[in-house]
């Protein structure tokens, strides 16, 4: 059994995928980056911006599945640039203060858009 997630929330997919699925017990949101849910404009020109607004989507899906940020147990980010490893952390921290998930950070060569960071999360719900 599994159920679609699909919500204002958070931006619509630009592609043949859901933005979350529920299934077993837990939410799979789909890799989101930086992309407004209203206007479905790009947001944000740095690292720091870019992952801001791709949280803030992550957490918009969370909620209107009646999850939330302390329910994800694994995320993983890919950034166009390693080196952006430091900035990202500092806006990643503040969405995960208490006890992180578990998390895999790789650097990948383009993303949707050419963002500048992708995030995907596992939440329990």
């Amino acid at each position: 059994m599994r159920d679609v997630v699909l919500t204002d929330k958070g931006p619509k997919p630009i592609g043949p995928y859901s933005q979350a699925i529920r299934a077993n017990g837990f939410l799979y949101v789909s890799g989101q980056v930086a992309l407004d849910p209203k206007t479905g404009e790009f947001v944000g020109t740095d690292i720091q911006q870019q992952t801001e607004r791709t949280l803030e989507n992550v957490k918009g899906i969370l909620e209107a599945a009646g999850s939330n940020m302390h329910h994800v147990v694994k995320t993983t980010v890919f950034l166009k640039d390693i080196n952006d490893f430091s900035a990202m952390n500092e806006v990643y921290a503040k969405f995960f203060a208490l006890a992180p998930p578990a998390r895999s950070t790789v650097e990948v060569a383009r993303l949707p858009k050419d963002a500048l960071v992708e995030i995907e999360v596992i939440a329990s719900s």
